[in-house]
């Protein structure tokens, strides 16, 4: 199975910016939604692919990953403060990893990452009446 190409999601001035780690050639795109990005960088780096005369990409081929600070801005419905309680990692620091002031470890993602797998896991499941 050939690796997928790691494609990293920023939050700019007025939308959204990824680029492509490891291609031959820097490829990027903006959009205004992650879908939009997800669109825009297949068409690019299949772009890239036809020039170079190699095998086109799929989404499936891809790795979409946020940093820290524009998964909070992209996804705003999640309540830093509430997860930090949840996770038991105090309000401020997680503050200071959003903002950019401090970079958390990869320990401290991984940390971050379980909880906020943990609440997807459980609105999966929940049902209202």
């Amino acid at each position: 199975m050939k690796p997928k190409i790691k494609v990293v999601i920023e939050k700019t001035g007025d939308g959204f910016s990824a680029y492509a780690e490891k291609v031959s050639l820097p490829v990027g795109t903006i959009g205004d939604s992650i879908e939009e990005i997800r669109e825009n960088m297949i068409e690019a780096l299949n772009l890239h692919q036809k020039y170079h005369n190699r095998a086109m990409v799929k989404e499936a081929d891809l790795d979409f990953q946020f940093d820290l600070s524009s998964f909070f801005a992209y996804y705003k419905v999640i309540n830093a403060k509430a997860l930090g309680e949840r996770i038991g990692m105090h309000q401020s620091l997680l503050a200071q990893y959003i903002s950019g002031k401090k970079k958390p470890s990869s320990r401290q993602i991984e940390r971050i990452m379980a909880g906020i797998q943990e609440v997807a896991h459980e609105l999966i499941k929940l049902k209202i009446a």
